[in-house]
């Protein structure tokens, strides 16, 4: 069973946390199961950005984004090769280390 690492975020996840998950589940559904509450805008129907995480470990076991995807990205704040949105990543046989990035793009966030 792969693990997921996430990196310490200031606000969403101040100690990093690992969790284990089943293959073909998203990034995104196994970090909000676990308590790590990741944005995510559009209802994870790759509509915006919010859910924008960047993958410093294990990338190249997720699948290819695809086009809508790729165009969504190309609006993300803090766009890395590694990036992807994590509503549409979904997990491999390996472990990823995830981080999550300092800010997200939200336009209907009354948060902030």
């Amino acid at each position: 069973m792969p693990q997921l690492i996430f990196l310490p975020h200031d606000e969403i996840c101040p100690e990093g946390k690992v969790i284990e998950v089943d293959p073909g589940v998203s990034i995104c559904d196994a970090a909000l199961a676990e308590g790590i509450e990741i944005e995510h805008a559009c209802e994870k129907s790759c509509a915006c950005t919010t859910c924008h995480v960047i993958v410093r470990e294990g990338f190249e076991s997720l699948g290819e984004a695809d086009e809508l995807e790729e165009d969504m990205l190309d609006k993300a704040w803090g766009l890395e090769p590694e990036s992807r949105l994590s509503c549409q990543a979904l997990v491999g046989d390996e472990d990823l280390v995830i981080e999550l990035p300092k800010y997200t793009l939200n336009q209907v966030s009354e948060a902030r």
